[in-house]
């Protein structure tokens, strides 16, 4: 009998704390493809564990299969393909550099946008405002200095665009 009330407080005990004794790390996680769809652990390209949910919304961290993050951001959903994120959704490249960050609101961009070169410079400056993009764009060289700038109205590139070229140095010229 003491045996079997071992068993049954230990049982109670990681129920209580919330941690079930059969559940493994596999089977909390989701496999995502390509096309952020659920999909197997051999087609996968990046897998889930189960978000937390903190204040009403969940804490999305999807990672590559070598472990490093892809993506984390706050979503009212956790279902793979409906989350709708709200607030800032980082994205990152394989070695852990900022790839992205875009700002969401009820599901769609709106507010600053960032894109990153894979060493770290930006690329990409500008802002979306209910799903399209808006304002002043920038792009810019690995160098810092702007490729292209130009404005955006609800989607629609507007005004003058205009294009910087490297200067570039050709010693036979001299």
């Amino acid at each position: 009998m003491k045996g079997n009330q071992q068993t049954i407080f230990l049982f109670v005990f990681f129920l209580f704390i919330g941690i079930s004794p059969f559940t493994s790390e596999a089977q909390a996680r989701v496999w995502i493809g390509e096309d952020h769809q659920i999909t197997t652990e051999k087609n996968g390209v990046y897998y889930r564990p189960s978000p937390k949910k903190k204040r009403g919304s969940y804490v999305i961290i999807d990672y590559y299969k070598n472990g490093n993050k892809y993506r984390e951001g706050k979503a009212e959903f956790s279902t793979v393909g409906s989350e709708r994120f709200n607030g800032i959704l980082t994205y990152y490249f394989r070695d852990g550099i900022v790839s992205k960050k875009e700002k969401y609101r009820r599901g769609k961009l709106n507010g600053p946008y960032k894109e990153f070169y894979p060493t770290g410079e930006l690329k990409v400056d500008g802002g979306y405002d209910k799903g399209n993009k808006e304002g002043v764009w920038k792009i810019y060289y690995k160098t810092g200095k702007i490729k292209t700038k130009g404005k955006y109205r609800d989607g629609e590139k507007v005004g003058v665009w205009k294009t910087f070229y490297k200067n570039v140095y050709y010693p036979d010229d001299e």
